[in-house]
């Protein structure tokens, strides 16, 4: 009950700072008009999402800690919506590192050309799309006339099911592992890490070709901060989907309380370094968001929301 107590604690400290972080995100791109740059812009799609996990994800993995007795319906989405949340963040990292690179590669100019705010907008309603298809996919026709679309692969439950609801109660270890971390997981994390290999690999050129010029500092500057949020991403979910495999690879093992926890503190963790490592890698950024903390929530008047420089 203690270490139960403790989680729960933890949990809703970690979601408070998690809305309140988020929220300031957003607050700095609305205040401050020469900061909404399409990467920026991205960036703060992928704030929602984080919000989106301190509202709801957090509060939903309490309730399935409980493993209260709900029907099956309401179980099955207080599961599903944390997918919907982690594949947007995969998607949305995929869309800031690659569309972008793919297409200046393609000519000079074709990044101003291609890349507007209106098309960015629908990339980013795409990959919510597809999001909500693969985490919400568990609910579309599930249990259709007594039984199992998918050969019972998805789920452990009956359609009158009314009982104790948790994660592993409401997903079969298959389709967490082969589906979810395979296939949704680790091939986006995959494209990312070639992406950034190759990024790498052509301003290594330049370099050794010739003096970095400005505009290809700034790029790479951009490139390191968001491989260091794919590595932070990496770092908070993969213990999880380890916990996960394991249970898979090996049912009989022993499953300790703790560990899984922590884990799943650690995925939800994910979503307050994100706006952190993003205010300290971009340097105006993190200016203007200090100045609206210090402006609009902690009210010191003398802290005047300045322009930041672009780097």
């Amino acid at each position: 009950m203690d270490l139960y107590l403790g989680f729960v604690i933890l949990e809703g400290l970690l979601a408070l700072a998690v809305v309140g972080t988020n929220l300031l995100v957003c607050a700095t791109l609305c205040l401050y008009r020469e900061l909404r740059s399409v990467t920026n812009c991205l960036v703060a799609c992928l704030a929602l999402a984080d919000l989106g996990v301190g509202a709801l994800a957090i509060p939903f993995s309490v309730v399935l800690s409980l493993e209260l007795t709900l029907c099956f319906y309401t179980c099955l989405f207080l599961a599903c919506f944390p997918l919907v949340t982690t594949q947007f963040s995969i998607l949305l990292l995929l869309l800031i590192a690659g569309v972008p690179r793919a297409l200046s590669r393609l000519s000079p100019c074709s990044y101003a050309v291609h890349v507007r705010k209106g098309r960015v907008l629908g990339a980013v309603g795409l990959c919510w799309l597809l999001s909500l298809l693969i985490g919400l996919s568990p609910m579309m026709g599930w249990n259709h006339l007594g039984h199992y679309p998918y050969g019972g692969f998805l789920s452990k439950l009956h359609d009158d099911h009314l009982g104790r609801c948790s994660f592993t109660s409401v997903f079969a270890p298959e389709y967490l592992v082969y589906f979810i971390f395979f296939a949704c997981t680790l091939l986006p994390l995959g494209a990312l890490l070639g992406i950034y290999t190759d990024l790498f690999r052509l301003v290594r050129g330049h370099f050794l070709a010739q003096p970095l010029q400005a505009a290809k500092r700034r790029e790479l500057h951009m490139a390191r901060t968001l491989l260091l949020l794919l590595g932070i991403f990496c770092l908070c979910w993969i213990p999880l989907h380890v916990v996960y495999c394991v249970r898979l690879l090996c049912p009989g093992c022993r499953s300790y309380a703790a560990l899984d926890r922590l884990a799943v503190l650690l995925s939800h963790l994910n979503s307050l370094a994100n706006p952190l490592v993003y205010a300290m890698r971009k340097k105006d950024f993190g200016r203007a968001l200090r100045s609206v903390l210090l402006r609009y929530v902690l009210c010191c008047s003398s802290a005047k929301p300045g322009r930041p420089q672009a780097r």
